[in-house]
Order: C-alpha cells, then structure tokens, then sequence
C-alpha cells in the first residue's frame, strides 16, 4: 500500500451525538503521526462537489462537547452511482488525500466499501449511528446520549400518565433495531417494549394487555420502535382503541429530539478512543474495517461483516424488562 501522508474525513447519513468527538480525534491523532487532515463536508455528495477543506488542530477545539457534526451531513443520491463514485475519487485525488476515514451508520458503510472496492481506497468506518446496529461493536456513536435523552423525556411523559389514567405509546428511532426501545423501557420503568426483534407469532399487544397490566397500575408506558412496516406506535395506539375502547391512550413520537443535544460522557469516550485507533489502523496498513468496540477493547470488523450481519439483542434484556414490569 503507498505511502500515506493525508487523510480525508466525512460524516454522512444521520447525525448522532459524538460525531464531532470523533472528528475531533481523527484529526489531531493524525496531526501526531505527522499527516495533514482534510475536512470534507455534507458527506459523499460534498466529495462530488469538491468541499473539502484544510483541518488543522484548532479546526476542532470547542467541538468534543457540540451535538451534530461540523462536517453536516447529507444524502446523495449521486454517490450511489458509478459516475458520482468517479468524480469523488477524482475530487480525492486532486485535493492529495490518501485515505478516507468515514462517520456513520450501515449506509455510510456500505458507501465507502463500494468505494474502496472500485477505486483501491482504504476506507475507515466509525459506527456513528444512534441506532446501535452496527455488528461487531457493542456501542455506536451518539447510542448513549439517545437513550439517556429519550430516558428524560419518557420520565416526564411518566407525570402526565400518572395523572391521567393514560396509556401512552411513545416511538422510539431504531429503524430495523430495538436496541434503543428495550433498553429506555427497562431504564424507565416502562411496562412493555414493542421490538422488531421480538416479532414472532406470538401477539406482543395482546400478550402485554392479558398480563392485566392495570391489575396494580393506574397507568401505563409501552415504547414502540419505529417501523414501516406496521406504523409504530400508531397502530398499536389504534389497535387499543378499537379492541380496548375503555383504556384512555395517547401518542407520543419522540423523532428527531433524540438525535439532538450535548453528547454523554460515554460517547464522547468512545468517540475519541474510535478515533485514534482509526488512525492507528491505518498505520498498521488495514483497509476496508470498522472500528469497534467489544468487551471494553477495540476491534476492527469487515465492512463485509458490519453492515451485512444482523446485530443480535440480547434476550435476557427481554425477560428482564417482563419480570419488572409486573
């Protein structure tokens, strides 16, 4: 592999707390090995349209506390085509950088393995998502301060509840993943959680309404991971309504509120501890890896196994969450 002496670094798909943490230590543990750092914004489209910048150590002071990222972000339709995929790598090659490091989720993954595949690129990914669906690491990017975050808004939800007798059905984001709902729920003292990866043939409405959840409770809190597929929370509030018109139900999406906000400790950790090792990882010569987290080491996974595995729950999470809820 030649020689690298720059390296690019993009955010792309949805933004999660840490990400800027992550930039953060990109670029200065690359400064340390001596190597100059460009900053390409809003993404692979931004690599189509050359919005690439110099990144130098004070590029990222003030920002390991800032939600979002510096970089935006943005989706680009144009990168999923060979023709876009030709004009970023020659915006690549014309701006001297060597090597692309990569902040995102399982699209943001899948982008940069195409690439490296097309164009002989090492690619770095760091799992920025607050999905926690990345295989290969325990934790994402932006993870720990979205459940905290939708954690505090389920204990204010907890209040009106209360007061009211009321079933709320609050949606979670998580897309294909349940992580963030299981975990909230148990976090919160919710009664129930709704998950993709608990859908067998067993009802999971029906079974939370004939456990007599109102045998020893005046209210009730059950989180909904999003999904398309049967419209979240929505569909389990207007199944209550019709099958149980005497409960008195309400809806709440938390949506984009839980991407927002100060990232946790946690992940600003986490963010900085990815970063250097992705740094490092390119020192040792490896391409085409994400950087991981397991069992509190760092781990470099495939972009192969990363975005193409299913990242399990664990299910004692799952038991855990319908002894307490009694």
């Amino acid at each position: 592999m030649a020689k690298i002496s720059t390296i690019g670094i993009l955010t792309s798909g949805g933004d999660a707390p840490g990400m800027n943490a992550a930039i953060r230590a990109v670029t200065r543990a690359a400064i340390f090995n001596g190597w100059k750092v460009k900053g390409i914004y809003r993404g692979y489209e931004g690599l189509i349209n050359n919005e690439i910048k110099d990144f130098t150590s004070e590029s990222v002071s003030n920002t390991i506390q800032r939600g979002g990222t510096v970089l935006k972000t943005a989706r680009s339709d144009e990168f999923m085509t060979v023709e876009g995929r030709q004009k970023a790598y020659d915006n690549m090659k014309a701006n001297g950088i060597d090597a692309l490091i990569v902040i995102g989720g399982n699209g943001s993954l899948a982008g940069a393995q195409v690439f490296a595949q097309e164009h002989d690129v090492p690619c770095i990914g760091l799992p920025g998502t607050i999905d926690n669906d990345l295989y290969g690491t325990d934790s994402t990017i932006g993870y720990d301060t979205a459940l905290n975050t939708i954690v505090e808004c389920v204990d204010k939800i907890r209040d009106t509840a209360t007061s009211h007798d009321r079933i709320f059905f609050v949606e979670v984001m998580g897309r294909d993943a349940g992580f963030l709902a299981q975990n909230s729920a148990i976090a919160a003292g919710a009664e129930a959680a709704i998950i993709p990866e608990d859908q067998t043939d067993v009802d999971q409405l029906g079974q939370f309404i004939s456990r007599g959840f109102r045998k020893s409770k005046n209210s009730s809190i059950v989180i909904v991971s999003e999904s398309k597929k049967d419209g979240g929370a929505m569909y389990y509030a207007n199944r209550v309504r019709n099958e149980y018109p005497q409960y008195d139900v309400r809806v709440t999406i938390l949506g984009h509120l839980q991407r927002g906000g100060k990232p946790s400790a946690v992940d600003r950790i986490l963010a900085s501890r990815l970063g250097v090792a992705a740094i490092e990882a390119l020192n040792e010569g490896q391409r085409n890896v994400m950087i991981g987290i397991s069992n509190d080491r760092i781990v470099y996974v495939p972009f192969s196994k990363a975005i193409k595995i299913d990242k399990p729950i664990d299910k004692e999470l799952i038991n855990v969450l319908n002894v307490l809820s009694i």
